[in-house]
């Protein structure tokens, strides 16, 4: 960075966080000092964005207020309540790593990143995030936005997904971090990479930094940060039953997944077309969902089960399962036949009045 530019600028820090002042997003998190509560939105900021995080958090705090009340929840009602956020080893480790403060800490928390980073499902984001917001500790954060940021400012032309770069772009981050107030500062830089410092057409002339950025001053802004080309998605075709006995409530087919699996392990799904004997088979509809590296089409298909259900399969009441954790792709399923259901009885109530004999007039 040039002469008179540089990282440790009081002018840099003044610009940054004045702005910030003034251009904050009004989000929950910021209106509490809880560690409790910074640490569970910190969680689910992870690979969500803020504005699909917030109904979430909201709903979730109310469920459990405390990490008293999340330690001793059963893992079924911390799934469902999280249900729809997706990576979902978030909230088991979440709750883990309530029950340690709970019960091996006796409800103290800890303070330094270090100690954060002992917890289930804290890495070193998340520690430094919640130690500066919550505890005021002098250590940067390098999330996705933060890392962009950090790459135009100093012109780094390494790959951003490279553990190299990263540590080298945290090394700048802890350079500008400014040490009065490093929550304060490490919010300003997130919401500048989230509003401003996009990852294409930069706000370059809102930003309150862009004269100390050596990207811009190189007009190499929209070249950074490098990325390598993402993994290639798998194209998955996926063929899946909805079976329904009895009425008032009626009862649906399910499968739960087994512990021992690696995702989504414990969650309830409808079962494979290919596993049930389906008499009266109708196609639903289909639909696309991705999850990771995966990107599946689902075709839906209605009938009535011949014969005994298979084995790991259970009949589930549609009341309960509000109180289930669910795959989404089952709440797709579901909620697809429910309103092909729908309008099927529209159909069939009109069809009907078509074909009573009007009355003479």
């Amino acid at each position: 960075m040039a002469a008179g530019r540089g990282k440790n600028s009081a002018a840099f820090r003044r610009a940054l966080l004045g702005w910030f002042s003034r251009h904050r997003r009004d989000l929950p998190w910021r209106r509490t000092s809880d560690p409790y509560r910074i640490w569970v939105s910190e969680i689910m900021l992870q690979q969500t964005r803020a504005a699909a995080v917030i109904p979430y958090y909201e709903r979730f705090l109310k469920r459990f207020p405390s990490v008293a009340a999340l330690a001793r929840a059963s893992e079924a009602a911390v799934l469902e309540c999280w249900s729809g956020l997706g990576y979902y080893s978030r909230a088991r480790n979440l709750q883990r790593a309530a029950q340690q403060i709970v019960h091996e800490r006796g409800g103290t928390w800890p303070e330094s990143s270090t100690e954060w980073e002992k917890l289930p499902g804290v890495g070193p984001y998340t520690a430094a995030a919640v130690a500066s917001i919550a505890f005021g500790e002098k250590t940067a954060v390098l999330d996705g936005n933060v890392a962009r940021v950090m790459a135009r400012l100093t012109n780094h032309s390494g790959d951003i997904r490279s553990p190299r770069v990263r540590q080298e772009l945290r090394e700048h981050a802890q350079e500008f971090l400014d040490p009065r107030q490093p929550g304060e500062f490490n919010q300003a830089a997130m919401e500048l990479g989230a509003t401003l410092c996009l990852p294409r057409r930069p706000q370059c002339g809102e930003c309150p930094v862009a004269r100390w950025c050596e990207a811009r001053r190189l007009g190499r802004e929209n070249e950074l940060p490098v990325r390598l080309a993402p993994r290639a998605a798998v194209e998955v075709r996926l063929e899946i039953a909805v079976v329904e006995r009895g009425e008032k409530p009626a009862q649906v087919l399910l499968q739960q997944r087994g512990n021992h699996l690696s995702l989504m392990p414990g969650f309830w799904e409808l079962p494979e077309a290919g596993v049930v004997r389906l008499t009266r088979r109708e196609h639903v509809g289909e639909f696309h969902h991705a999850i990771t590296y995966h990107d599946y089409t689902v075709t839906v298909v209605r009938g009535r089960l011949r014969g005994g259900a298979p084995e790991h399969c259970e009949w589930i009441s549609k009341d309960q399962l509000g109180r289930l954790p669910l795959a989404t792709i089952t709440r797709k399923a579901l909620l697809l036949a429910a309103g092909a259901e729908a309008e099927a009885t529209v159909r069939r109530g009109a069809a009907a009045r078509r074909s009573r004999p009007r009355k003479p007039s």
